[in-house]
């Protein structure tokens, strides 16, 4: 099975969030069963001081006005993953961000510059590029890729299956209908209303309708998506494709984030001995310029500042939460309101919050493994990535019961206590006075040594590794292009995982 993973981020080449961490971690654990996946994503100047082996292997004949693309072939870092990366000066090497320009906004040429990432790929994937490997199945994600099941559908020629996952539907790609022209869509295409969306031209739709198979990254958000309170305008056309739409939980990369052997930590360590979270903490709240003391519980966050995040609710809870006598620990960068807001409530409350902006990745192990809980609340959330490092690392998470947090965490209530399947705490209210409800009964069970270790045992025992979610997209791929499935053995469960199942059991 042949597959071209197309996305506009993969860690560590490029990243803004989870998409990253997820098109790194989901084609390693593909290869792992067999899957011949190649990874295609833009050439931005990150990417190759970071991609190994590099060497230019075709020139792309000029398409949308570009003239100066190259495809460069490597190695994705510390794998044997092919990648090949979109060099064009002309679209992706620039100062700033991904998405946007050093003062944070939008780059004008968004439209084309993704519409180019799914030119590419289509004649990749139909052959029509001096590569001689031709994929299966193109797995498209998110709407920077979006366009390219729409263009692969208007071949005549035979093509590969196409698969389309949606990690986030609040993020569309919608431009004005004017782009069409320089993007390469034909008008029919928005007439038809298939990529239309109030007046826009709209690459998510576009994907969303086009795609032989549409996935997302939770079953729970699977389901509410179908809503108009969390479809975001798109609810009817997923309903439409409901025989060819499901949710694939996301998993973690075990081996990057792993208590046991992360490079970030001043000290690692496992379950069945913990020893070492302590001196995590101790070190964290050195750095972080906190009041040393490991019997005060300290909370981290560690996430972008914005409305989703209830970023808006932690701030409002963080005098609450220094009254009770907590720490807290924040990394992040995002909304500027939100951004100087949280300075300010660090300068009133100085030995219980400590606010560092920016995102620094090693910084963010290095909280995982010193902070006792997390938060990880959202007002939704297609996955979540952050509570399943927390349980991997022993710091038990905070969260609302919505999309892939409700599907990750169980609640711990006296029930799911004794019967040793809790692994953090769990509210519904998307306010104030459900987020610290929910703290306040994680500050409790802390003070209760026993219970809280076994939380720690039982959240530290879960197994949320891509092997599982790996095969089912393995399924997904051989099903959309009529190939019978091959049993494939599970890759070999680390000893230090199934000891701590053992111990929580």
């Amino acid at each position: 099975m042949r597959v071209l993973f197309v996305t506009a981020e993969a860690y560590p080449l490029a990243k803004t969030g989870g998409l990253a961490d997820v098109s790194r971690a989901l084609p390693i654990a593909l290869a792992r069963r067999g899957v011949d996946v190649r990874l295609l994503l833009p050439g931005y100047p990150r990417a190759y001081t970071r991609i190994e082996k590099p060497r230019i292997v075709a020139k792309l004949d000029p398409m949308l006005g570009i003239a100066d693309a190259t495809l460069v072939s490597g190695m994705f870092p510390d794998t044997e993953l092919p990648v090949w990366l979109i060099d064009s000066p002309t679209l992706f090497r620039r100062e700033g961000g991904l998405y946007q320009d050093e003062e944070g906004r939008d780059w004008p040429d968004n439209a084309l510059r993704f519409a180019f990432l799914s030119h590419v790929a289509a004649r990749l994937a139909m052959g029509q590029t001096r590569i001689a490997w031709k994929p299966d199945v193109v797995h498209a994600n998110d709407w920077h890729a979006g366009l390219l099941p729409l263009l692969l559908a208007e071949e005549k020629a035979p093509r590969p299956s196409s698969v389309f996952t949606t990690h986030n539907m609040a993020f569309q790609g919608n431009f004005p209908r004017e782009t069409l022209p320089a993007i390469g869509v034909p008008e029919a295409a928005f007439a038809s209303g298939a990529i239309e969306f109030y007046g826009q031209v709209s690459f998510l739709k576009a994907g969303l309708n086009f795609a032989d198979r549409v996935t997302t990254v939770s079953p729970t958000y699977a389901r509410e998506i179908l809503t108009p309170a969390f479809g975001c305008g798109m609810d009817g056309v997923l309903k439409a494709r409901s025989d060819s739409f499901t949710g694939i939980l996301n998993g973690i990369d075990d081996a990057l984030w792993d208590p046991a052997g992360d490079l970030n930590l001043p000290q690692t360590y496992r379950a069945i001995d913990i020893a070492g979270k302590r001196v995590c903490k101790t070190s964290l709240q050195k750095e972080l310029g906190l009041p040393v003391n490991p019997d005060v519980p300290l909370i981290g966050f560690v996430s972008r500042l914005t409305q989703q995040k209830m970023a808006d609710v932690i701030l409002e809870a963080l005098p609450w939460i220094a009254e009770q006598g907590a720490q807290v620990a924040l990394v992040g960068e995002g909304d500027p309101a939100l951004e100087a807001a949280f300075k300010e409530i660090q300068a009133l409350h100085p030995e219980h919050v400590a606010v560092n902006i920016g995102y620094d990745e090693p910084l963010a192990h290095r909280l995982q493994a010193g902070c006792d809980i997390l938060l990880a609340p959202a007002r939704f959330e297609p996955c979540g990535l952050t509570q399943l490092y927390a349980l991997r690392y022993g710091t038990l998470p905070v969260v609302r019961r919505t999309g892939g947090l409700a599907d990750t965490v169980v609640d711990a209530i006296p029930d799911t206590i004794a019967e040793r399947t809790a692994t953090g705490f769990v509210f519904d209210e998307a306010g104030v006075e459900g987020l610290t409800s929910a703290i306040g009964r994680a500050l409790s069970l802390y003070r209760e040594p026993l219970a809280w270790r076994r939380l720690q045992l039982h959240a530290m025992a879960q197994d949320f590794s891509w092997d599982a979610s790996a095969a089912k997209y393995a399924d997904l791929y051989h099903a959309v292009c009529g190939v019978p499935v091959t049993e494939q053995a599970a890759p070999p469960e680390e000893i230090s995982r199934e000891t701590a199942r053992q111990i929580a059991v």
